[in-house]
């Protein structure tokens, strides 16, 4: 779709230029805000994932999590055109480096379903559609998760990329939240 390929385009200049200037403090901002506003049952697992590049690191937040006695997962591809599937993980434990400079937790650890999914974006519109990579996996595994039980997803991003509307598919899945460095957007879904 070239509407998207433009929007990429678009999106990835205007999150450098919040990288750049925000820097690590934003990621420290969504740890301020934590998910309290989502209300996750206690203990819940949540998916997070780590930063690549200029994406806003939740790191801060994961820390906050662990604090609160969430277990948190980070995503691992088991494979094209499939859901992603999450490992248990803490800071420390041992990583796998894969493709495009992602890290994994090792094959060993513990798989977890999640209450809540982190997601990183690019884009995100009010009614709660985002502009990804555009490998779909994000919206393959909130599809699965959703027909297994009742999953929060709530998108991770600097303020700057909020648009007024993402250019979407039908089989795009729609988050509940966006947390930004400002605060919680509830989306409109």
């Amino acid at each position: 779709m070239d509407e998207k390929k433009t929007a990429r385009a678009e999106a990835l200049e205007r999150r450098r230029a919040a990288f750049e200037r925000h820097g690590a403090a934003a990621g420290e901002r969504l740890a301020a805000h934590g998910l309290a506003f989502c209300a996750p049952p206690p203990g819940a697992a949540v998916s997070a994932f780590l930063a690549i590049g200029e994406e806003i690191d939740p790191l801060p937040l994961m820390r906050r999590l662990w604090r609160e006695d969430h277990r948190v997962g980070l995503p691992v591809m088991v494979g094209k055109g499939r859901p992603l599937e999450f490992r248990q993980w803490t800071e420390g434990e041992p990583l796998d480096e894969v493709k495009w400079g992602i890290r994994e937790p090792v094959a060993a650890a513990p798989v977890i379903e999640p209450d809540v999914v982190l997601v990183p974006l690019l884009a995100f519109d009010r009614a709660g559609y985002r502009l990804g990579y555009g490998g779909g996996f994000y919206d393959r595994t909130l599809a699965r998760l959703r027909a297994m039980k009742p999953v929060v997803a709530v998108g991770i991003a600097y303020d700057e990329l909020g648009v007024d509307a993402v250019p979407h598919l039908d089989y795009d899945e729609p988050l509940d939240w966006v947390l930004t460095p400002q605060g919680p957007i509830k989306c409109s879904t």
